[in-house]
């Protein structure tokens, strides 16, 4: 068995975990050019030291409902396939390492193709972290479509 090293961040009061392995970074909230022309939940590009990243809301990605940043908003940047990504959420928790008998499949009753990106929950003391899968986020499409983000000069 071997455990698995989270980053745990909220999402409308929610749980959720990535592999530590594929984040890049943890920003707080700053200045977003919208791009025209980008799927809803692509709030746009933002300047990260000198490169221009593409930032999406999960909120909108994981389809809940939409709330104004706070002072714990951050934007996790993670490794996405090819490139990275800024990922808008409510708060970052803390880094966990969860023993693998910690964490049990999704119920197929709460998968569904749109919900393919969750891979388990994991049960840590009294909570219940959603495991996120980040190559499944996006589909193969709109990973293509934030590759080709337009370069501003």
């Amino acid at each position: 068995m071997v455990d698995q090293q989270l980053v745990s961040f909220n999402l409308a009061n929610e749980d959720y975990g990535i592999d530590i392995a594929s984040v890049d970074g943890i920003i707080k909230l700053q200045e977003i050019t919208t791009v025209p022309n980008t799927p809803d939940f692509v709030e746009g590009v933002t300047n990260l030291r000198g490169s221009v990243l593409p930032v999406i809301d999960l909120r909108k990605r994981f389809g809940l409902q939409v709330v104004d940043a706070s002072r714990d908003t951050r934007i996790v940047v993670v490794n996405m396939g090819h490139s990275k990504v800024g990922m808008i959420v409510d708060g970052v928790s803390e880094v966990l390492t969860i023993p693998e008998s910690a964490i049990e499949p999704t119920p197929p009753m709460v998968t569904t193709v749109d919900s393919a990106y969750i891979t388990g929950i994991a049960k840590v003391e009294e909570r219940l972290i959603i495991l996120v899968d980040l190559t499944k986020i996006l589909n193969t499409v709109e990973q293509k479509s934030l590759q080709a983000e337009p370069v501003l000069a």
